[in-house]
């Protein structure tokens, strides 16, 4: 099997879940970076990880649009699509992200190091701002923002108060 075929067979198994066999696709200490959010995955414990969370959040996924590849003696560097509609909760580094139902259609680029006909290494960078712009999170910062904004202001309410003989600035300039 050439290592185009070893990294299809690797999206594959992640697209249909097959969490067993896509760890299966990795050496023991193979690893798996999701350079968006600086997470490694390393391990038959983690990997499996990084499969079964994308799935709630995006059931119906897809690497979709295998459009480029190169290798270089034992690196694959592979240009690609994600795909999917986001109908469950997200698990992302600052929370849990809510079910939108928008759809995702974000590019990527995956760099592999294969040792045999096993990947060593997995290097996932896709385009986080494109994505979580896709799915609404960009589209009410403000909102967001004097949210924050007023939960300051009442932090500082209650340090006056505590404290009236020292002047402190009101968190209002940050609106």
């Amino acid at each position: 099997m050439d290592y185009e075929q070893i990294i299809r067979r690797a999206y594959k198994m992640a697209e249909e879940v097959d969490i067993p066999g896509f760890v299966g696709s990795f050496t023991e200490d193979g690893t798996f970076t999701d350079m968006s959010i600086q997470v490694v995955y390393k391990g038959p414990d983690e990997l499996g990880k990084t499969r079964g969370e994308l799935r709630q959040g995006v059931p119906r996924y897809a690497t979709a649009n295998f459009l480029r590849s190169t290798r270089s003696t034992n690196i694959v560097v592979v240009q690609l699509a994600l795909q999917g509609t986001h109908l469950g909760p997200l698990h992302l580094p600052a929370g849990i992200l809510p079910p939108t139902g928008n759809r995702m259609d974000a590019p990527c680029c995956d760099v592999f190091e294969l040792v045999g006909d096993k990947i060593k290494r997995f290097d996932c960078y896709p385009s986080g701002t494109v994505v979580l712009t896709q799915l609404g999170v960009f589209s009410n910062l403000e909102a967001h923002s004097n949210t924050d904004c007023r939960a300051a202001d009442e932090h500082l309410m209650i340090l006056e108060a505590s404290c009236p003989k020292k002047r402190i600035r009101s968190a209002t300039a940050c609106r």
